[in-house]
């Protein structure tokens, strides 16, 4: 796989499993598959940032979107 979409899929990842844990909380509930979610999206996200240092980042993001998605298209 690609190290952008290696990127992409860990930060939509780790993204969406934001609001699954404040419902979890906000429920009593402990939350343990989007701590799962959290982890394996951050590990997606060091990956791609150990193979290609440097390159991804705050200021990079959207372009490595584009990029990811006009790879699919």
């Amino acid at each position: 796989m690609d190290t952008d979409l290696f990127f992409v899929v860990g930060v939509i990842i780790a993204v969406f499993s934001i609001p699954a844990i404040v419902s979890a909380l906000t429920d009593g509930r402990a939350p343990r598959i989007p701590a799962l979610m959290i982890i394996i999206g951050g590990l997606m996200i060091g990956y791609a940032m150990q193979q290609r240092p440097g390159v991804y980042g705050l200021e990079t993001l959207p372009d490595t979107f584009v990029r990811v998605v006009a790879g699919i298209l």
